[in-house]
């Protein structure tokens, strides 16, 4: 039976629901302060899915109520089917967590410590797992070393390595390449990979949005406890996305001339280039008909440049036009 979001009836997992269902989240503390607005999201299983937003926006506080570290103050979020209000203990075992604190037993081994966040959750032992873990984030070789000795980066592998030993099924990572090498940013999304491959589901939040571009599904962007928009990232770049094109022109004008005007170029500042801005999915650009006017009221042309927004830039613009 499927609960409604106040049933008090629930007697265990619902089925047909998608990895992480979070309905209606509202989180205001004691002064008053609202720290999240009515969040409503789903995640697929199997699922990369990053939350970018600006410091301060709610990323970690919807975090921490996942992950049933916080309390909402109103709404209900599933992990796996199961109430993270009421089946904390079941709903914990199927999220990984890596926060962005670097929190260790630091007078444990690597080993002990893999051991010891295993069978917390209640997992058999499983050497050959931690193994694989520890090889896959070039930790085997520290597997005896107390986490005390560990370099920062190495300690970060560490935190990463503990979120998996008990087979999690969604795997947050929040702002997991902060401050680490680029090695480690390649190892850790290989794993990334491979996990997603198995079906395990992925919520990612980074500061590196050039991260989320590359490897996520899907992007939602919260900002001041507020999700502004859930999107494919695909979807987004076209929906959001602008096109330029920069004409390089061996003279420079002090005007754009009258007969271009139509296609609202803009100048560049030395007068040399010509900017146009198009929408690179439309049936005409419009590309062809300026080229052509450039050419026919004889405007020398030595180069022409195009890009694409980054999804950093995207990012950007909406958070500011928030």
């Amino acid at each position: 039976m499927t609960a409604d979001l106040h049933s008090g009836m629930n007697t265990g997992p619902e089925t047909n629901m998608p990895a992480l269902s979070i309905k209606g989240i509202s989180k205001t503390y004691p002064s008053g302060f609202t720290a999240l607005s009515d969040v409503t999201l789903d995640i697929a299983p199997g699922e990369i899915f990053a939350l970018l937003g600006p410091n301060g926006a709610g990323k970690t506080t919807l975090i921490s109520i996942v992950c049933g570290l916080a309390r909402a103050s109103v709404g209900r979020v599933l992990a796996d089917g199961f109430d993270v209000v009421k089946y904390p203990l079941e709903a914990r075992r199927r999220i990984g967590l890596v926060p962005q604190e670097l929190a260790t037993e630091t007078f444990e081994t690597v080993m002990a410590t893999m051991r010891f966040s295993r069978g917390l959750f209640g997992r058999s032992p499983n050497p050959d797992l931690l193994e694989r873990i520890l090889r896959d984030l070039t930790l085997w070789d520290k597997r005896d070393n107390k986490i005390l000795t560990l370099s920062g980066g190495m300690k970060r592998r560490v935190m990463i390595a503990k979120a998996l030993t008990h087979e999690p099924k969604i795997l947050f990572l929040d702002e997991p390449t902060a401050g680490v090498d680029v090695e480690l940013r390649r190892d850790m999304w290989r794993m990334v990979r491979r996990l997603r491959e198995t079906g395990v589901t992925i919520v990612l939040t980074t500061h590196y949005i050039e991260e989320a571009e590359e490897m996520a599904d899907r992007i939602g962007i919260i900002n001041r406890g507020k999700l502004m928009l859930v999107e494919g990232k695909t979807a987004l770049m076209q929906k959001l996305g602008t096109s330029e094109m920069r004409i390089v022109l061996r003279q420079a004008l002090a005007a754009i001339p009258a007969e271009l005007l139509s296609w609202e170029l803009s100048l560049g500042p030395d007068g040399r280039e010509l900017i146009y801005a198009y929408d690179a999915q439309a049936e005409e650009t419009g590309i062809g008909g300026l080229l052509r006017q450039i050419d026919r009221i004889g405007l020398p042309v030595q180069n022409l440049h195009t890009r694409h927004s980054t999804l950093e830039e995207i990012f950007v613009n909406l958070v500011n036009a928030a």
